[in-house]
């Protein structure tokens, strides 16, 4: 069983900087893609930020030039360093992580895809 665990949600004035983290934990053999995704009242979910295991990042337009995404591949974790925040970034942030695990005997599991709970970031004016 893997699990993804989010942190450093909270609430921020306009103009200030917050840093998420997501840590996976399990029998996990290799984490690909990670990824940051949030979810605004009455939105879709959208992409934030992805991240491959070789360190190649992607942004959403909307965030590109304040959001930065990093890992720590010995640790299974991502961040997101979040500066210059806006009223607009107010969401549930969600981290998502794609996962090779292993079973209880260390067999080897098909490619999964994976969700935290979900952190509230609120940006007031």
């Amino acid at each position: 069983q893997v699990q993804l665990v989010e942190s450093g949600g909270g609430l921020v004035q306009a103009g200030g900087s917050l840093r998420l983290s997501c840590a996976a934990s399990g029998n996990i053999v290799r984490v690909n893609v990670m990824g940051w995704y949030r979810q605004a009242p009455g939105k879709q979910r959208e992409l934030v930020a992805g991240i491959t295991s070789g360190g190649a990042t992607n942004y959403a337009d909307s965030v590109k030039g304040r959001f930065t995404i990093s890992r720590d591949n010995a640790k299974n974790t991502v961040y997101l360093q979040m500066n210059s925040l806006t009223p607009e970034d107010t969401a549930v942030y969600y981290c998502n992580a794609e996962v090779i695990a292993a079973d209880s005997r260390w067999r080897l599991l098909p490619s999964g895809n994976y969700w935290g709970q979900g952190t509230q970031v609120t940006v007031s004016s």
